[in-house]
């Protein structure tokens, strides 16, 4: 099995605990293939299927953008309500692609159903026929871009027949590193969990390094549980969960017209039915898929195109949690505060400003700011106790950075996750398409 190892000795190279990788391992119901199709100009996997062989329930939340891809459209008009393979492609969005975008779309999954019914006579005591309709797209690469339909279908059956239906971490880490684009680094996490008596696993791979901003960004997230959950109780969950996880991360500031989370259920684990997300026995799902969901959406972020700095912003004490998400983001998306962070500077008054431009209503005299376990402002003043030595050995010596603002006039917080902005931010975007 080919692994992409510059890439994964890239990601072994960061000591930070948030790059260890944990290890997936088998999952009834889920099987995994990766082949190259020669979308980039050398060789790596950059098509990626899952296959679900008894179908799986799902949901999924997409770009808040007004211009979508074609695959995002593909996959908003699915009426199926059980999925059969997922299929991603890396190095092109199928955005601005127009009908012939979305045709190239069709005829893959045509073709793709064709060889996974004849894996169904091949493999299956009681086969049924795959349709096209039960296959959902993800694609990722450069906007604009005409689709390799042709490329695409003439690795179809290759895709097929490396399809394995046990599953190990090495074939886990080939998934996640065929979906990658600019990202350094593969994105996986697990948690196991019980829904009453029944031991439940929650497995999860993403992709994200740049053009990340809520309501999602350009990424792409897929959750497999071999949980019996209906889809209606997946969504509810998904869409719950997603808001203080994968929309409250930021690279950059801007949204993609590709993004997608998806949630696969294969019924393998068969606990009970449940049927209200209310109910006690999923409390310990719910709580193991948001620690999936915020583990990945942190990777994005400590991965962020040319990162150096991981940060976290956490505001506290506001009127409402939507006042305090547009503090978090204001700080979390100025390029003042990002590059001060990058060049080591503990320049707070870039942090006041972020704040004053958020369109918050605030109390100067009640706000506070931290950075790390250093008070700088309280009470809308500096501390004479402040020195500034001390945050700048601070900021040089760790790579996890912590702003913590207090506005002390409400009992509302949100915490969001970003990066720091360097030169090779924009060495990687102005080389991306080479």
């Amino acid at each position: 099995m080919a692994i992409n190892f510059k890439n994964f000795i890239n990601s072994q190279a960061s000591k930070s605990k948030i790059n260890d990788f944990q290890d997936l391992d088998h999952m009834d119901g889920v099987s995994i293939s990766a082949v190259c199709a020669n979308l980039y100009s050398h060789s790596r996997d950059d098509l990626v299927m899952f296959y679900f062989r008894d179908g799986a329930n799902y949901a999924s939340v997409y770009t808040q953008s007004n211009i979508v891809s074609e695959n995002i459209k593909w996959n908003l008009n699915l009426k199926s309500k059980k999925i059969k393979s997922l299929i991603v492609n890396t190095r092109n969005a199928n955005a601005l692609t127009g009908p012939k975008g979305y045709q190239g779309l069709r005829e893959i999954a045509d073709e793709l159903a064709i060889q996974l019914s004849k894996k169904q006579f091949e493999d299956e005591d009681f086969p049924k026929k795959v349709t096209s309709s039960e296959i959902i797209f993800g694609c990722t690469g450069t906007i604009g871009e005409k689709y390799p339909t042709e490329k695409i279908k003439k690795h179809i059956p290759n895709l097929v027949n490396k399809i394995r239906y046990t599953q190990n971490k090495l074939i886990w880490m080939k998934a996640a590193l065929g979906i990658m684009t600019t990202d350094l680094k593969p994105k996986l996490a697990m948690e196991e969990c019980r829904i009453g008596n029944t031991n439940i696993k929650i497995y999860g791979i993403a992709k994200g390094s740049g053009m990340i901003f809520p309501n999602m960004a350009t990424t792409l997230g897929y959750i497999f549980t071999d949980a019996n959950l209906s889809n209606d109780i997946l969504q509810k969950l998904l869409k719950k969960n997603i808001e203080t996880t994968f929309n409250a991360i930021s690279c950059d500031g801007d949204t993609s017209t590709n993004d997608m989370v998806t949630i696969f259920s294969t019924g393998k684990a068969k606990n009970k039915d449940i049927k209200n997300i209310n109910n006690e026995k999923i409390k310990n799902f719910d709580s193991a898929l948001h620690s999936v969901l915020l583990n990945l959406a942190k990777r994005i972020a400590a991965d962020g195109e040319g990162a150096s700095k991981f940060i976290t912003i956490q505001v506290n004490s506001c009127k409402t949690q939507e006042d305090a998400k547009k503090i978090a983001f204001s700080i979390a998306n100025s390029p003042l505060v990002k590059t001060a962070i990058a060049g080591n500077d503990p320049n707070w008054g870039r942090v006041v400003m972020a704040i004053g431009k958020a369109g918050v209503e605030i109390e100067i005299n009640k706000l506070s700011i931290k950075l790390g376990q250093i008070k700088i402002v309280e009470k809308g003043q500096l501390l004479k106790s402040y020195i500034e030595d001390d945050a700048f050995i601070y900021m040089k010596e760790e790579k996890k950075i912590d702003i913590t603002v207090d506005i002390n006039i409400g009992k509302k917080s949100f915490t969001t996750y970003t990066m720091d902005l360097t030169k090779k931010y924009i060495e990687i975007n102005s080389d991306y398409r080479s």
